[in-house]
């Protein structure tokens, strides 16, 4: 037990020294928008105790109304370029790699934030959700300017030595807006049946693949549930994801990061594969499994609408785990809140230690231990 997730992975360019990765998680500690000591000392800690590949929180690319929350980093202008240079040789230093999550929150933006509160929110069709309008529908102009600050922030990520960058194409933000048929309402080519709903993004991917060239890996984050709508199906059917999965590879996409509640159940009726699994299937890419990995009761409370305020530690899922990584489901698994708190939670699982893991609580989020 435990063995699997602690053999070395590669691809290409791209070599880890565990299936472990840090799952992506906004913390709103960057005053100013940029990465400050605090925010290094957090990421080099994950590194040197065992992670084998940090995904950065989500950071913006420069855009004007990229931003949806205080305090988040930003990936452009000089002062913040500079911060994340040191989070990055400081991840290096302590032998661990590490990627930038390359963020566009779209209809999610609010009134009054950082930098400029009179830029509204854009989005597909000036759509929060279904039916719930906030902020302006993309000219072809705001579509053409997203694209450019993503590709941009590619290039800077990899002169700063990045190994690889993740486009956030999840839970309701930009991108997702994009690929969900209830706030993409467009009928020019942005728009239409799922397979059509992913211009936007292939397009972005297509310019970034030749900006960074062939060797940097370019991951996609990808969800079926959405802030918005916790229980929504993307794709109802393996056909369904096959449909939005194509495009996308044919892009240029290297790696899915597949985005759920509970990784442990099935996507699909008929299969015990999961969403990674299913997209590993159908695409034969390297896949990353998410999904409240070694929390029992998960990191969303369905009942009460919003994120769990606490959960115990749970270690049957490592059984289950270590059989998909050898049945070659998916590649690598992403920790989230366990690592939130507990920057040693790798260590004490290949040592057995699970009495010693921390149980997550919200407080995690206030602090960054």
């Amino acid at each position: 037990m435990n063995q699997a997730i602690f053999e070395p992975f590669e691809y290409g360019a791209l070599q880890l020294k565990n299936r472990i990765v840090l799952a992506p998680m906004t913390r709103s500690f960057s005053p100013g928008h940029v990465p400050n000591q605090q925010n290094v000392a957090y990421y080099q800690r994950r590194a040197a105790n065992g992670v084998g590949l940090i995904v950065t929180e989500g950071t913006c690319v420069g855009h004007k109304a990229a931003n949806g929350y205080p305090d988040v980093p930003f990936f452009f202008g000089d002062e913040a370029l500079a911060g994340w240079r040191k989070v990055v040789d400081a991840v290096h230093e302590a032998g661990g790699k590490i990627m930038p999550q390359l963020w566009h929150v779209g209809g999610v933006r609010k009134d009054c934030l950082q930098p400029d509160e009179s830029v509204p929110a854009f989005s597909p069709s000036g759509l929060l959700s279904p039916n719930k309008p906030n902020g302006v529908a993309m000219t072809q102009d705001d579509i053409d300017e997203v694209i450019a600050a993503f590709i941009e922030a590619a290039v800077q990520a990899q002169k700063l030595g990045f190994d690889g960058v993740e486009i956030h194409g999840a839970h309701g933000y930009l991108l997702d807006q994009f690929f969900w048929e209830k706030t993409n309402l467009r009928n020019d080519e942005y728009g239409g049946n799922l397979a059509q709903r992913t211009r936007f993004a292939t397009e972005m991917i297509s310019q970034m693949r030749q900006a960074v060239g062939p060797e940097f890996p370019i991951v996609l984050r990808f969800s079926q549930w959405k802030l918005q709508n916790y229980a929504l199906k993307l794709a109802e059917t393996p056909e369904d994801l096959k449909a939005f999965l194509d495009p996308l590879v044919a892009a240029g996409v290297d790696m899915f990061h597949c985005s759920t509640r509970r990784f442990w159940e099935p996507e699909f009726t008929g299969s015990d594969l999961n969403l990674a699994g299913w997209t590993k299937k159908l695409t034969g890419k390297p896949c990353i499994t998410v999904g409240s990995v070694g929390l029992a009761g998960g990191f969303v409370d369905e009942d009460k609408k919003g994120m769990s305020a606490q959960s115990e530690v749970s270690t049957e899922q490592f059984e289950l785990i270590e059989k998909s990584l050898i049945a070659n489901e998916y590649d690598l698994v992403a920790v989230g809140r366990c690592l939130l708190q507990d920057p040693a939670w790798v260590h004490k699982l290949k040592a057995g230690q699970y009495t010693e893991m921390k149980p997550y609580t919200a407080e995690s989020l206030k602090n960054l231990y």
